[in-house]
């Protein structure tokens, strides 16, 4: 298995690390220590030493509560960090289809999209380009969707929201192997969504695309463990590890060279 990823094709042999680049103010993990473009290009450089596989680059915080920022906003924030690290493969979390395409001419490969395509004009912005696409599940929008999210059962509605939004892509003439599919762990979920999700994360198989999990340092881990979110490494790694198990091929998150050595100690395990 391969990710077409616009001009680079990502083998899925061994899961793929996702390093986190935050443009932003207010994210939860870390808090504006990055919103400076050059603060954020070094440290995706940082990441790339560390043997990151793609970078995800982001320029408005998408944490529970958290306030949208204008296309203008976003763009100027990310726009320079693209620039510099397009000889990498470079993803830009976003979900203005007017962002994505600037981002895609700025150099990235990949649009990873909290919406998964739902705002009109977003499939004629990445459709044409070859970039791969993440389509997440979020109930509710980031300012609403820790109010009391509820479901009957979560793993079946996230399945088939997920599986609809393939077929959409489809549609619009994307290749599967331009597809990445993520259940959302955090948005509009509780812990106990949560882990119903990463328990039975291998029924999301019958999707036919590569899976994504993003547990690093959220809330859920938090709950569990009673730690602040700069002290998850240990159950950020945990989850990582479990959602492996499950099927994932990508991992979203802030320590790379941590979660990399995981994902080669997992893989040892995995061919042995």
């Amino acid at each position: 298995m391969s990710l077409r990823c616009g001009r680079f094709e990502l083998s899925l042999e061994r899961p793929l690390v996702m390093g986190v680049v935050n443009v932003t103010p207010d994210s939860f993990s870390d808090g504006g220590r990055t919103l400076d473009p050059q603060a954020a290009i070094s440290h995706a450089r940082r990441l790339i030493d560390e043997g990151v596989d793609l970078l995800d680059v982001g320029g408005e915080s998408t944490r529970p509560g958290a306030a949208p920022v204008s296309e203008e906003e976003e763009m100027r924030r990310i726009l320079p960090v693209v620039l510099a690290l397009r000889d990498f493969p470079v993803s830009v979390d976003t979900r203005r289809p007017k962002v994505m395409r600037a981002a895609l001419g700025a150099g990235a490969s990949m649009i990873n999209d909290i919406e998964a395509l739902q705002a009109p004009g977003a499939f004629a912005a990445v459709a044409q380009s070859g970039c791969a696409v993440c389509l997440m599940h979020m109930q509710g929008t980031p300012q609403t969707m820790q109010r009391d999210p509820s479901y009957g059962d979560v793993v079946e509605e996230v399945k088939a929201f997920l599986a609809d939004r393939i077929a959409a892509c489809e549609a619009a003439g994307m290749a599967r192997n331009r597809l990445v599919a993520d259940p959302g762990f955090g948005f509009g979920k509780t812990p106990e969504h949560n882990l119903a999700l990463l328990k039975r994360l291998p029924e999301f198989a019958s999707l036919g695309v590569a899976l994504l999990a993003g547990w690093s340092r959220k809330s859920s881990l938090g709950r569990i463990t009673g730690r602040d979110t700069g002290e998850r490494l240990a159950g950020s790694l945990a989850a990582a590890l479990l959602a492996l198990l499950g099927g994932a091929r990508m991992l979203r998150v802030h320590d790379v060279k941590e979660t990399r050595d995981a994902v080669l100690v997992f893989e040892a395990w995995r061919k042995a």
